[in-house]
């Protein structure tokens, strides 16, 4: 998938995500050699009509709570680069799956991710 990001062309690797997340995935993937360019996530769109600007006062725009994350490398595809065993951690580690989702504080890479219990 791929989006104009800050007018760059990049790969998305996720979209609305928190800024913990969206943290997360910018220093793991700058460790690894890619650039990363996020951007906050356009707001959803509502059923609701805008607001007047004449009687409700001026629109202000809402804080970005969710970004959307790419890389400058339009090649790049986060299931083949995990799957693949290309990202490291910084300890020196492959990235995992559940290193990736953020549900192992600590890559453990020793293990076969098929063997792991959901």
């Amino acid at each position: 998938m791929f989006d104009d990001l800050d007018g760059v062309k990049c790969a998305i690797v996720e979209k609305n995500v928190s800024s913990e997340r969206a943290n997360f995935l910018k220093e793991l993937l700058e460790f690894n050699g890619f650039t990363v360019i996020m951007i906050p996530s356009p707001p959803a769109k509502t059923a609701v009509a805008p607001p007047n600007t004449e009687t409700d006062g001026p629109k202000v725009e809402p804080l970005a709570t969710s970004f959307t994350v790419g890389v400058t490398d339009v090649v790049f595809n986060a299931v083949n680069a995990i799957f693949g065993r290309l990202l490291r951690t910084p300890e020196g580690h492959v990235v995992t799956l559940a290193y990736w989702n953020q549900k192992d504080r600590a890559s453990q890479d020793w293990i076969p991710y098929y063997s792991k219990p959901l």
